[in-house]
């Protein structure tokens, strides 16, 4: 009785999601670059084990070798290792194995590998695919000859990550965020970004895709933003209202929405303004702020609570993306440096962050604690078990 016990195990965990997705199908597309002479280890094996530890919550190189090499023998043989000939038993791989595999790998590839996991792990939810999208540098992979990484990342509102791309060192987001979302089915989606991204190409790219924007509109676009800003707001009926405390103050949230039929951007079909009053509970300060956001969704496509929480709903990349990698993971205090290995140890991260989320878990770092405590719990989450 008590072995059936433990199997069933502490029904207020979070249910792990059902799932015939195996990552290993997926990690097969991200080519090899190794020279064929003197291979030990099948490179997917490598990397299906690197995010497994991960998953566990290995935040280095280190940290992962420690995971692979305490692993017993049957999980070696689930992650794809091959058993020496002689004594049939599996020799994990090194730590500086992994090393150099991981910063050889193609980072967009192995982002694009992540990505198609995650969206055939769970199926997409029924109503509207909202999608953010953002960017973060990684401060600890600055050199004295190279800047820091800088990364963007479509994210939907649910948690998961769909696509990672790096910024060229030279640029900015800009010019990277029509090929971030090519390879991600756009189809009726909503795209939030923040105002960088409120560009005519943008938005024409995104009218062809078969998607929505929600732009905000700020002085990068000086007349777009006056012409906005002096609409007879006053005049114009109240959509949503919304009061709240949080984070030592009181908060009150109003959206209205107006239709516009000539408006100097394209596609665009609806201005709105949002007006946030915050008084500060310790202080007594009080601050308003009026924010202008433009739309392609035409009137009645959405009401105004669901527009109020797109909107809101886009700093979840901030929250449940990148702070969770920052603080759990330890990403800006990080000190890798070498080659693809920031690019892939953020990818690495967005897959865990992306499973613990769909399985249900609302703190990550606890979901790593508990993950670490079995070898085939994350081998489980990833389809292998």
């Amino acid at each position: 009785m008590p072995s059936y016990l433990r199997k069933l195990g502490d029904a207020s965990d979070p249910v792990p999601l059902e799932t015939a997705a195996d990552l290993r199908s997926y990690l097969a597309a991200v080519s090899d670059p190794r020279a064929r002479r003197g291979i030990r280890h099948p490179w997917a094996a490598l990397l299906t084990a690197a995010a497994a530890a991960v998953l566990a919550g290995a935040a280095s190189i280190t940290a992962i070798g420690e995971w692979v090499a305490d692993a017993p023998q049957r999980v070696l043989s689930l992650l794809g290792f091959r058993p020496d000939p002689l004594t049939g038993l599996i020799r994990p791989p090194h730590a500086t194995t992994i090393r150099l595999v991981l910063a050889a790998v193609d980072g967009d590839a192995l982002d694009r590998a992540i990505g198609d996991f995650l969206q055939e792990r769970k199926a997409p939810a029924s109503g509207r695919k909202v999608i953010a999208v953002d960017g973060k540098t990684l401060r600890g992979s600055r050199t004295a000859r190279r800047p820091a990484i800088a990364l963007i990342a479509a994210m939907t509102h649910s948690g998961h990550v769909l696509a990672q791309r790096q910024v060229d060192g030279k640029s900015n987001e800009i010019p990277a965020f029509a090929p971030l979302l090519d390879g991600v089915d756009l189809t009726g989606a909503v795209i939030t970004a923040d105002a960088l991204h409120t560009q005519h190409d943008h938005a024409t790219y995104l009218h062809k895709r078969g998607a929505h924007y929600l732009a905000v509109i700020k002085r990068n676009h000086p007349g777009l933003h006056e012409k906005v800003r002096r609409l007879p707001w006053r005049d114009v009926r109240l959509d949503h209202y919304e009061r709240g405390r949080g984070h030592h103050r009181d908060e009150v949230r109003r959206l209205k929405t107006a239709a516009f039929a000539h408006l100097d951007y394209p596609h665009a079909r609806q201005a709105l303004q949002v007006v946030r009053w915050r008084r500060d509970l310790g202080t007594g300060k009080l601050s308003i702020e009026r924010v202008y956001l433009v739309t392609s969704l035409p009137p009645g496509a959405a009401d105004g609570s669901e527009l109020a929480a797109w909107i809101r709903g886009h700093w979840r990349i901030e929250n449940q993306l990148h702070h969770v990698r920052d603080r759990t993971f330890h990403e800006d205090a990080s000190k890798i440096r070498t080659r693809h290995l920031p690019r892939v140890m953020a990818g690495l991260r967005n897959l865990a962050v992306g499973v613990h989320r769909q399985d249900g878990h609302i703190n990550i770092a606890a979901a790593l604690r508990h993950t670490a405590r079995d070898h085939l719990r994350p081998l489980t989450a990833l389809g292998l078990a």
